[in-house]
């Protein structure tokens, strides 16, 4: 797509499509090279734009990677509610087998963010800085959409987990929160990343994800569980 495709674009099923255009373009630069080193320039130069002509359609840079990270929310808290809703609910089940269930429950949440390499990108820099550089109704916009799909993912945890809503909320939160943590620290496909594998003084710096974050819901459930009884 050509600038002059960009300019003859008049309609409002046009001008959605433009905006489709920059936040694919973003979201394939942001996953070979990750969030922090993509430009405005070259999100412009990915989807054919000059970069002023771009910024009539979100208002920065931050305002694109905002508005991927909303799309994120929304597809990551339908896949994985789906997958939730497939597990047998155990909320009266024993302690032994309640344990059964909340590694399993946090195999399936920390799975589904795992899968999502930009999600778990994007979760880091959105309260770092993508929300720092956008108008504050953008920021309500996506804080709106990001808190409606936790209540949504929190209320399926309900249905299989003898977990409150305020609990199931905590739990989800932690698990989005520390997946964009243990994301940055992993540093996959990095020079980092492969400074830590290569040095067997800085073995301990390696972090698998996946299995930490297991560990770490799987705490979080069972505590909340026997607080609960």
């Amino acid at each position: 797509m050509t600038e002059s495709d960009f300019e003859r674009a008049r309609t409002p099923a046009a001008k959605r499509a433009r905006e489709e255009a920059i936040l694919a373009a973003a979201a394939r630069l942001a996953a070979a090279n990750g969030v922090r080193e993509v430009t405005v320039t070259a999100i412009a130069e990915e989807v054919g734009m000059h970069k002023s002509a771009m910024l009539r359609y979100f208002e920065t840079r931050e305002d694109i990677f905002l508005q991927l990270a909303a799309e994120a929310w929304a597809e990551w808290s339908a896949a994985v509610r789906g997958r939730l809703e497939n597990l047998t609910a155990r909320r009266s089940a024993g302690r032994q087998e309640w344990e059964q269930t909340a590694r399993e429950v946090a195999g399936t949440l920390a799975s589904s963010l795992v899968a999502r390499p930009l999600f778990c990108d994007l979760l880091a820099h959105t309260p770092l800085n993508l929300e720092r550089n956008v108008s504050l109704g953008r920021v309500r916009a996506f804080k709106t959409r990001a808190i409606a799909e936790t209540g949504a993912v929190s209320a399926t945890l309900c249905t299989v987990t003898p977990l409150r809503m305020d609990q199931a909320h905590s739990v989800v939160a932690t698990a989005t929160s520390m997946a964009g943590a243990l994301w940055q620290m992993a540093a996959p496909g990095t020079k980092l990343r492969g400074l830590y594998e290569s040095d067997p003084e800085l073995a301990h710096a390696i972090v698998d994800v996946e299995p930490r974050l297991v560990d770490i819901l799987s705490a979080l459930l069972i505590g909340y569980a026997a607080r609960s009884t």
